[in-house]
C-alpha cells in the first residue's frame, strides 16, 4: 500500500480540484447574505450537476435513486462486496454557508480523485452519495433523502409540505427527477445489510476545534432528537391594565416553560451530561399583538436533543412537566405534531482506523461529540457502521460566515482516504 506520505500529496494535490467545487457551488443559490438552496429546489438540484460534473471527469459511475439522491461510484474489483458510502448533503437552511454538508460530498470526491491519481482500484465499490434534505428546517421532516433510500421515513411524510411555498414533498421529489411512488411501494434504493460501512466529514457547529487549535475532530456520537414544531398557547387577549390575577397570558406561560427547560438544561449541564434546549420561533401574534395588549396567543418551535435515549426521554418529561405547569395560569397548550431522530451511534472499529491513519499523517485531531443532527445518523439507526470526520470552522454554521479553511478540509480528507487505503486498497 501506498505510504500515509505519499497518500496525503495526492490528496493535497485535489487542491485545485477542491477550490473549483466549492466556487461552482457558490453560483447555486446565492443569496444576499450566504446561500440559500432549499430541499428540493432548482439551486439544491444545481448543486447536484456541479458534482456530477466532477464526477463523470472521474470516470465514476453515477445514478440518481427514487428520492433524487445523487450516487456516484468507483467500482472495485470484487462488485459483490458491500461498498463503502462516504455522503453528506447540498442543500442548506436560508441564507446559510457554502461548506455545511457540501464539504462532506466534495470531501469523498477529493478522495476518490486521490486514490484514481495514485492507480489504486479498492476492493469494493467506494460510493459518494449527495443526499437531498437532510435540513429538516424546509419539510420538518428529519433526513429526507437518506432516510428515503433506507426506506425508513415515515409514515406521511410524502405528503408533508414545504414551508415557503406549502407543496407536499412528493410533488417536490417528482420534479427533481425523482419517483415518489416507487418510494412509496419500494424496495429501498439502499440495503442497510449490505453497506459496509458509511462515512461523512462535515464542518464543526461550534468552534471547539477552533478553539483548541485543532483542525480536525474524531465523532464520538450524533445526538438524538425530539422535535414539537408547532407549539400553540391560547390564552385569552385583555387590557394591558388588567390585575394579575385575571390574565391569561400566553406570552408569559411560554416565557415560563422556555425557562424551565433551561433551568434543567444549565443543571443537567453542570453534572457533566450533554444535551441542547432550542426555541427556534418564539413569537405572539403579529397580527393581534400590541403594546397594550395582553398577549392572548403564543406560538413555539422545541428542539430538544441528547446522547443517549434515557437521557432524551428525561428531558421531554421535563417539557411536559413545564406545560402542565404553565396551563395553571388558565391557559392551554396545543402540543402539535411531534417528531424524533435516533441517537447515532459511532462505530469503534471505523473512529479508531481514523485516528490512526490522522496519527500516520501528524495530523492534530480531538474526540468531538456533534452537537447537531447529520444523515450518517440514519445510516447507524439502520445498522450501517458509521464515522465522522469534523473539519475546524470558527463561525459556527448555518450563517453565511461559515470559516472552514481548505487546508483543513484536505487534512480531513487526507485521513479519510488513508483509512480507505487501509481498509479496502490492499493495506
Amino acid at each position: 500500500m501506498e505510504t500515509a506520505s505519499a497518500i496525503g500529496a495526492a490528496v493535497r494535490a485535489q487542491r485545485g480540484r477542491v477550490e473549483a467545487l466549492f466556487a461552482a457551488l457558490a453560483r447555486c443559490g446565492r443569496t444576499e447574505p450566504g446561500f440559500t438552496r432549499a430541499s428540493y429546489s432548482p439551486e439544491e438540484t444545481a448543486a447536484h450537476a456541479v458534482v456530477v460534473r466532477c464526477a463523470e471527469e472521474l470516470g465514476l459511475a453515477v445514478r440518481r435513486d427514487a428520492a433524487a439522491n445523487t450516487t456516484m461510484t468507483l467500482p472495485g474489483r470484487d462488485r459483490r462486496l458491500p461498498p463503502i458510502l462516504i455522503g453528506s448533503h447540498l442543500d442548506t437552511v436560508p441564507q446559510g454557508g457554502n461548506y455545511d454538508g457540501a464539504a462532506g460530498v466534495v470531501a469523498g470526491l477529493a478522495a476518490v480523485a486521490a486514490i484514481r491519481r495514485l492507480g489504486l482500484t479498492p476492493e469494493r465499490d467506494i460510493t459518494v452519495m449527495a443526499i437531498r434534505a437532510e435540513e429538516s428546517v424546509w419539510f420538518q421532516v428529519s433526513y429526507v433523502g437518506s432516510r428515503a433510500a433506507l426506506g425508513s421515513l415515515p409514515d406521511g411524510a410524502l405528503d408533508a409540505v414545504r414551508i415557503d411555498d406549502g407543496q407536499a414533498l412528493a410533488g417536490h421529489i417528482a420534479r427533481a427527477g425523482g419517483d415518489p411512488e416507487a418510494l412509496r411501494a419500494g424496495p429501498p434504493a439502499l440495503d442497510a445489510t449490505a453497506i459496509h460501512a458509511f462515512l461523512e466529514v462535515h464542518i464543526e457547529q461550534a468552534p471547539s476545534l477552533e478553539e483548541a487549535g485543532i483542525p480536525v475532530g474524531l465523532c464520538t456520537g450524533i445526538p438524538g432528537n425530539v422535535r414539537y414544531p408547532d407549539v400553540r398557547i391560547r390564552g385569552r387577549y385583555d387590557h394591558v391594565g388588567t390585575p394579575r390575577r385575571f390574565r391569561r397570558d400566553a406570552a408569559i406561560a411560554g416565557a415560563e416553560i422556555a425557562l424551565a427547560l433551561d433551568r434543567v438544561w444549565a443543571e443537567r449541564e453542570a453534572a457533566g451530561c450533554p444535551m441542547a434546549v432550542t426555541f427556534g420561533r418564539f413569537h405572539t401574534d403579529a397580527a393581534a399583538h400590541g403594546m397594550t395588549t395582553v398577549p392572548g396567543e403564543f406560538r413555539f418551535s422545541l428542539d430538544m436533543r441528547a446522547y443517549t435515549a434515557g437521557v432524551l426521554a428525561e428531558l421531554e418529561a421535563a417539557f411536559l412537566d413545564a406545560v402542565a405547569a404553565a396551563e395553571r395560569r388558565g391557559v392551554k397548550v396545543a402540543l402539535g405534531s411531534r417528531a424524533e431522530a435516533s441517537v447515532g451511534a459511532v462505530a469503534p472499529r471505523i473512529r479508531d482506523g481514523l485516528a490512526a491513519a490522522a496519527d500516520a499523517l501528524g495530523i492534530a485531531t480531538r474526540p468531538l461529540g456533534s452537537p447537531a443532527s447529520h444523515d450518517a445518523a440514519a445510516f447507524a439507526k439502520a445498522g450501517v457502521p458509521m464515522a465522522m470526520l469534523f473539519v475546524r470552522n470558527a463561525n459556527g454554521s448555518h450563517n453565511p460566515d461559515e470559516a472552514m479553511a481548505i487546508d483543513d478540509l484536505l487534512d480531513a480528507t487526507a485521513i479519510l482516504t488513508v483509512w480507505l487505503a487501509a481498509e479496502t486498497c490492499g493495506g
